[in-house]
């Protein structure tokens, strides 16, 4: 099999197009948003929010209404539950963070333990990349498209919020207001990446294409545009390596993601450690020389 016959197989079956489809769209619409989470320190709050969607997804299964309306609903009530905590007790954030999705995570657990399915709603926790119907694929293009307008329109108020709040609020700005609604923006960019790789898995691909673009370049706006062409290309790679070893599509999808920023972390020319390591024995054979 020749290397074109090996690019089109996989584009022959309609199940492997969706996946594709849906891959691409949570990978670039998480890459954009990692930027910002990454800059601000936000990790561990995409963590939460990534988790906290579950019990609402399962919620929605038993009164039968849209996977993504469930997400949607406790991803908001994750993020002001974590305000709300934060806010008015002793608690920092990162223990209000981890209370909140801990809870909200065990919640989801327990209810997919209890409810009677014909639908495997393990699913939902390790993603079905394979299983993406045509209704998922419009509801992941509806709320990407919708979420990636509002982080594109508004790039600039929400790079200078990440990068200075004080100097926001002396333009005018609510720095409140911004991180609200960024972190709405994760919460629907959350239910999008469910659909490719579950809920255990999105924070990888809320966290790493940002973090691997973080070491490429020093500009935020060469950042918006590696951080999503390294997450696409990986989520590509990672669907048809998953389709030829017969492996777990959203597992390989990230681990691919992951494998990039290896050889980021090691080779990249100005952050890598090899390149850094080696700048270090060019500077004390120099030193030794001139010596």
């Amino acid at each position: 099999m020749n290397l074109i016959e090996l690019l089109v197989e996989p584009l022959t079956y309609t199940f492997m197009l969706r996946a594709l489809a849906v891959t691409i769209i949570a990978a670039v619409l998480c890459a954009i948003l990692s930027c910002w989470l990454v800059l601000i320190g936000w990790s561990l709050m995409g963590d939460a929010v990534s988790h906290a969607v579950l019990p609402g997804v399962v919620l929605a299964y038993i009164v039968g209404a849209p996977f993504a309306l469930g997400a949607l609903v406790f991803g908001f009530l994750a993020v002001a539950l974590i305000g709300g905590v934060r806010d008015t007790s002793r608690l920092k954030e990162d223990a209000a963070i981890g209370i909140v999705f801990t809870t909200l995570f065990s919640f989801g657990l327990v209810l997919i333990s209890v409810t009677p399915s014909q639908v495997d709603l393990n699913h939902i926790i390790f993603g079905n990349l394979l299983g993406v119907s045509a209704a998922d694929l419009w509801q992941v293009l509806i709320i990407g498209a919708i979420t990636f307008m509002i982080l594109i329109l508004k790039r600039k108020d929400f790079t200078l919020y990440a990068f200075d709040p004080t100097h926001a609020h002396a333009l005018g700005m609510n720095p409140k207001l911004m991180g609200a609604v960024l972190l709405g923006l994760l919460a629907m960019t959350s239910v999008v990446a469910l659909q490719a790789v579950g809920v255990i898995l999105v924070v990888a691909m809320l966290i790493i294409p940002g973090a691997t673009a973080y070491l490429l370049t020093d500009r935020f706006g060469t950042m918006l545009v590696i951080a999503p062409v390294l997450a696409a290309s990986g989520g590509v790679l990672g669907v048809y390596v998953s389709y030829y070893l017969d492996a777990s599509t959203g597992g390989m999808v990230v681990l691919a993601q992951g494998l990039i920023f290896v050889a980021v972390y090691l080779f990249s020319p100005r952050q890598g450690l090899v390149a850094s390591r080696l700048a270090i024995l060019r500077r004390r054979k120099a030193l030794s020389t001139a010596g």
